[in-house]
């Protein structure tokens, strides 16, 4: 199993809960930390391991805060993604349910990661959204 982190260290608080979520992950687990081109990252992980990406949530918060382009970046990163043998599963949450956020940059945050998570889905075998603690198939593998 291969782990990609995709919260950058630099604020306290932040840098806590990744501590604690690294003690938390078993010792096997490679561990890659995400690149700002999530592409290359996802392209040195190992072939035939199990790809747990978590999550986009934090990745597209932090292009965005870059400057990036989170669309362009993942339409590269779901390239590398594609040409991959072993399964890939891929954490995000749904910010799609709550109120328009009031700002500007908000709103983006909320639209860049709602296309995202659409493409993902689009591609995905299966597709499970949790709430409150119980898993609900959205799709599921033909």
């Amino acid at each position: 199993m291969t782990f990609v982190a995709t919260a950058w260290p630099g604020d306290p608080e932040l840098d806590m809960r990744i501590a604690a979520h690294r003690r938390r992950r078993p010792q096997a687990w490679q561990t890659l930390d995400a690149e700002r081109e999530i592409a290359v990252t996802l392209a040195a992980a190992v072939g035939d391991h199990v790809l747990l990406l978590d999550s986009l949530t934090l990745w597209v918060a932090a292009s965005l805060e870059d400057g990036a382009d989170p669309g362009a970046a993942w339409e590269r990163a779901a390239a590398a993604l594609r040409r991959r043998d072993a399964p890939v599963i891929v954490v995000s949450d749904e910010v799609g349910h709550g109120l328009v956020p009031a700002s500007a940059g908000g709103r983006r945050f909320r639209d860049e990661l709602g296309r995202i998570n659409q493409a993902v889905a689009k591609e995905a075998e299966t597709v499970t959204l949790i709430v409150a603690g119980v898993a609900l198939a959205l799709k599921a593998r033909a």
